[in-house]
C-alpha cells in the first residue's frame, strides 16, 4: 500500500512530481552522504548559499524545538526558512520560505529540477526533499534557516550542511525509534542501544559550532556517547542548561524541573518546557543572530506545532463530541507515550491508530488505568495494527468519526493518537490544515 507520506496535491503539476517521488524508496544497505553531496553539486551546491542555520536532531521534540526557534526568530523580525518532516496533510508543509509555505508553482518546478538532476543517482525520497528545500532556500532572501533532521543525524540528508553556515546544533529528547536503521550493526559504533542512538544523533556535531543537548535527561551511556562524538568533531558542547545564562534577571533561568519556562510556553504538555529550553539555549549559545529577551518570550507564546498535544477547535469532527475536549497527538513511541501520560491526570477516552512496525503498548501502557475507553481505528493508506493488538478491552471502529460517535458523552477528554499519518487525516477532516 502506497504511503500517504509521499503526499497528494490538488495541483496537477505538483502531483506529477509527487508521483515521481513515490517511485523512490530508501535504498537498502546504502549509508553515507555521497548521494546527497553529488546531488547538491549538480544543483550548484545550494546548501552553501544559505543564511545562518539552526540544525536540530532528536527522537522526540525536535519538531517542537524548531517551531519555537522559528517563532522566536520571527518575533525578532527575521525572515526564516524552515524544513521539517513529515508533513501532516500537504507536502508543502515540509518547505517554508521566509515564513510562508512554498507555493504549488514553486514546489512543482523545484521538485522537477531536483528529480531531473538526480535521475541517475538513485536518491531517496528524503534526499530529494532536502535538496529541493535547500535549493528553494538559496533562491529566496531570508535571515535564518531552521532545519529538522529526518532520521538519526550522522547519515541524514540534512547533514550535508557545513560548519561555516551553522549557527548552532541541538539534540532534543532521546529514545528508541527507527531501530531497524539506527541500530543496524556497524563496526566502530556503540553496541548499547541508547548509546548508539545518541551516537547517531550527535553525528550532526561540527567543528567550532555550538552543540546544545538535554544532557540531564539522557541515560549515562547516551551522555558519554555524545561527549565522545562532540570531542572528536571539535564541537562546542553545551550540556543542558548548566551554563546558567542570564535571562529575565535570573542567574539561572532554567530550573532543574524546567517549571520556570513552562509558564510561558504556547505548546501544551510538560515535555514542551524541555523543547522550549533547548530552543532558548540554541539562540543564546550562537553569535550569528541577535535575539532579544522580548523576542524569546513573544516567540514562546506564539509558537504553533500541529498534532503535538493539539486541542482541536470546532470542526466537522469535533462537532461529533460537542461536550468534550478533543486532543490530537501524533506520538507513537514509548518516549512520546510518557510525555502524553504526563499531560493527562485523569480518565480519558483514547482513539488510537498505529501503523505496523510500531509498538501498540507505546501509548496505552503509560496511560494505564486512565484509559476509560479504547477505540482502535485504521490509519488510512497504511498497514496498521488491528484492535486485538491493543488488548481485550479495545474496540474497533471504521474511522475516527465512527469512533467519536460511539463514545459516551461525559466529562472525560478525548485523545486521538498513535500516528502522525492518522493525525494528518484528522486535521484534514476537521478543516484545520497546517499553514
Amino acid at each position: 500500500m502506497k504511503p500517504l507520506d509521499f503526499g497528494r496535491s490538488d495541483d496537477p503539476a505538483v502531483q506529477a512530481q509527487l508521483d515521481r517521488l513515490s517511485a523512490l524508496s530508501v535504498p537498502q544497505g546504502r549509508l553515507g552522504l555521497d548521494t546527497i553531496r553529488a546531488l547538491m553539486e549538480r544543483l550548484g551546491n545550494p546548501h552553501r548559499k544559505l543564511p545562518p542555520v539552526f540544525h536540530v536532531a532528536g527522537t522526540n521534540g525536535k519538531g517542537s524545538t524548531c517551531a519555537f526557534l522559528r517563532a522566536m526568530l520571527e518575533a525578532q523580525g527575521y525572515r526564516v526558512h524552515v524544513t521539517t518532516s513529515p508533513h501532516l496533510v500537504r507536502y508543502n508543509e515540509r518547505i517554508r520560505l521566509a515564513g510562508e509555505l512554498i507555493s504549488d508553482a514553486e514546489l512543482a518546478s523545484t521538485l522537477e529540477e531536483v528529480l531531473d538532476a538526480g535521475a541517475d543517482l538513485g536518491p531517496s525520497f528524503f534526499e530529494v526533499t532536502i535538496a529541493a528545500a535547500f535549493l528553494a532556500f538559496s533562491r529566496t532572501p531570508a535571515d535564518a534557516c531552521v532545519v529538522e533532521v529526518g532520521m538519526g543525524g550522522r547519515f541524514d540528508a540534512t547533514n550535508v550542511l557545513e560548519p561555516e553556515l551553522l549557527a548552532a546544533c541541538g539534540i532534543a529528547a532521546l529514545g528508541l525509534d527507527h531501530e531497524r536503521f539506527l541500530l543496524a550493526p556497524e563496526e566502530g559504533t556503540p553496541s548499547e542501544p541508547m548509546a548508539r542512538i545518541a551516537f547517531e544523533k550527535a553525528g550532526i556535531a561540527k567543528p567550532g559550532v555550538p552543540l546544545v543537548t538535554l544532557h540531564d535527561t539522557y541515560p549515562p551511556q547516551a551522555q558519554a556517547a555524545i561527549r565522545a562524538v562532540a570531542a572528536r568533531a571539535g564541537a562546542v558542547l553545551h550540556e543542558g542548561f548548566t551554563d546558567c545564562y542570564q535571562f529575565a534577571g535570573r542567574a539561572a533561568f532554567l530550573r532543574a524541573d524546567y517549571t520556570e519556562v513552562a509558564l510561558f510556553s504556547a505548546l501544551s504538555g510538560q515535555h514542551q518546557a524541555l523543547n522550549l529550553c533547548l530552543a532558548i539555549s540554541l539562540l543564546m549559545t550562537q553569535s550569528k543572530l541577535a535575539v532579544s529577551e522580548a523576542a524569546i518570550v513573544a516567540g514562546a507564546k506564539a509558537a504553533r506545532w500541529p498534532a503535538r498535544m493539539q486541542h482541536l477547535g470546532p470542526g466537522p469532527l469535533t462537532v461529533l463530541a460537542p461536550d468534550q475536549p478533543v486532543w490530537l497527538d501524533g506520538g507513537h513511541n514509548p518516549s512520546a507515550g510518557a510525555a502524553i501520560a504526563a499531560h493527562f491526570d485523569g480518565p480519558l477516552h483514547l482513539v488510537i491508530g498505529m501503523i505496523e512496525g510500531k509498538d501498540p503498548r507505546a501509548i496505552i501502557e503509560p496511560l494505564g488505568e486512565r484509559i476509560r475507553t479504547l477505540t482502535v481505528v485504521p490509519v488510512p493508506g497504511h498497514d496498521h495494527h488491528p484492535a486485538r493488538a491493543f488488548g481485550p478491552a479495545a474496540q474497533a471502529a471504521d474511522n475516527v468519526a465512527d469512533a467519536l460517535l460511539r463514545l459516551p458523552s461525559d466529562d472525560c477528554p478525548i485523545l486521538i493518537a498513535g500516528s502522525l499519518y492518522l493525525a494528518g487525516e484528522v486535521l484534514r477532516l476537521n478543516d484545520e490544515l497546517p499553514d
